[in-house]
């Protein structure tokens, strides 16, 4: 089973704040099990810690902003993103201001850091929520939506839309965390040339330049406007005839702006406050969507706090830790011979009697032991079945017959056995 990781060392990153301007710097801590993401802000005094979940996000206008007992920590989502994809559970981080800082606008330097200082593999087990059928948020008034879907990882498909003539539409995929360095991490914020007054007016971006941001100018403004916007974003005239990307630096992808937008997904849904094993398809995906699907996973995996079992045909799991339950691996080579084969379902069965014997010894509520072992039968029964045809071309009709004829007999012991102890 894997195991919750952490950070080998601390490490530190300063830049300006997008949105405040000032100074900042984070520092990203490690942390004992089940720690999870913690904020700090040590500039206030008391240093608060606010926990890094989706029910703590207050604002999402251009940012995931977190907020506690009045003290506020924003643009969260970068540094984030990187925590998650590269699989590290828990975190002390402590920043000196109101937001992280921006950096290049990407999650590439939080990525390098974290693999220059290492990760240390703890003793408490990744506790993964697994997505068991179609879960789906979705907002009619902007269009965008968010499904996630039954899958063996985490994986995200990504696709943007926009009234531009630059990117009218864009798609991103991530089919495994492993590529998130190289394919995801390097991709930078972005802002619309009319979206900047609006913004500036809020008090938003005071940080913003074209070293952290990727700007695109889609909509013809007169020159005058044009020049008057570059003033106050401290950069030289260009003309306003020129439609296209305003950048010190190339597009690292053609598509980087909607990888960007998968990058925030990330960043947001790492506030879930479990990793996921889940396929998500986000349809104009932004932070306000991401932190309402982001709290409605929350809402499932309370309701769902106890998951059954997740097997594969090769290993079998009950709980383990300190509880009455034991932790049982089964693990063999397969070979076509039908004396191994029976031995090894009769083992299964085995298991699956004692494990029901100490859910039963557990729970120890008469009125419903009969229903827990006919559904624990269920489950073991559809697993066998799973087994049988992984594996159906090592297995002739001969020992088929056989493992059918095994399953009847103890069912039929079991019922009896059922019927008795009621």
């Amino acid at each position: 089973m894997l195991k919750q990781k952490t950070l080998k060392d601390s490490f530190s990153l300063s830049g300006k704040g997008l949105h405040t301007g000032l100074d900042l710097t984070v520092t990203f801590n490690p942390a004992p099990d089940n720690h999870g993401y913690k904020i700090q802000r040590i500039d206030v005094e008391g240093q608060p810690t606010i926990d890094a979940v989706a029910d703590n996000v207050t604002e999402t206008t251009r940012g995931t902003v977190l907020s506690k007992n009045g003290v506020k920590v924003s643009t969260i989502e970068h540094g984030m993103a990187a925590l998650y994809a590269l699989g590290i559970d828990n975190c002390l981080i402590q920043v000196n201001g109101p937001e992280f800082p921006i950096l290049d606008g990407s999650a590439q330097y939080y990525v390098q850091e974290i693999e220059r200082v290492g990760t240390v593999e703890q003793n408490a087990v990744k506790d993964f929520y697994i997505i068991k059928s179609k879960i789906e948020f979705r907002d009619e008034t902007t269009g965008s939506s968010i499904i996630v879907l039954p899958d063996e990882n985490f994986s995200l498909n990504v696709l943007v839309s926009y009234d531009s003539t630059i990117i009218p539409n864009q798609f991103a995929t991530l089919e495994d965390m492993h590529n998130f360095k190289d394919e995801v991490a390097a991709s930078r914020t972005f802002v619309f040339v009319r979206e900047i007054e609006p913004l500036l007016s809020a008090g938003l971006i005071k940080g913003g330049d074209l070293d952290n941001a990727i700007v695109i100018y889609e909509r013809k403004m007169s020159q005058e406007s044009f020049d008057k916007l570059a003033d106050v974003m401290g950069v030289p005239h260009m003309d306003a005839d020129q439609l296209g990307y305003i950048n010190h630096k190339p597009l690292v992808w053609p598509n980087e702006c909607a990888r960007h937008k998968l990058l925030d997904v990330i960043g947001d849904l790492a506030l879930i406050g479990k990793p996921i094993k889940g396929r998500i398809i986000a349809t104009r995906p932004g932070h306000t969507i991401n932190n309402k699907f982001a709290r409605q996973m929350r809402k499932e995996i309370r309701l769902h706090e106890i998951q059954a079992p997740s097997y594969d045909c090769f290993d079998f799991y009950s709980l383990a830790g300190n509880s009455r339950f034991q932790f049982i691996h089964f693990s063999f080579d397969l070979v076509d011979t039908g004396t191994q084969t029976s031995n090894f379902i009769f083992k299964v069965l085995h298991f699956q009697r004692k494990f029901t014997s100490q859910c039963l010894d557990f729970i120890n509520l008469r009125q419903h032991r009969l229903q827990l072992e006919q559904c624990l039968q269920f489950l073991f029964y559809r697993q066998l079945i799973r087994i049988f045809f992984c594996f159906s071309s090592h297995f002739t009709y001969k020992y088929f017959m056989g493992f059918v004829f095994i399953l009847l007999n103890w069912s039929a012991k079991l019922g009896n056995k059922s019927r008795i102890m009621e």
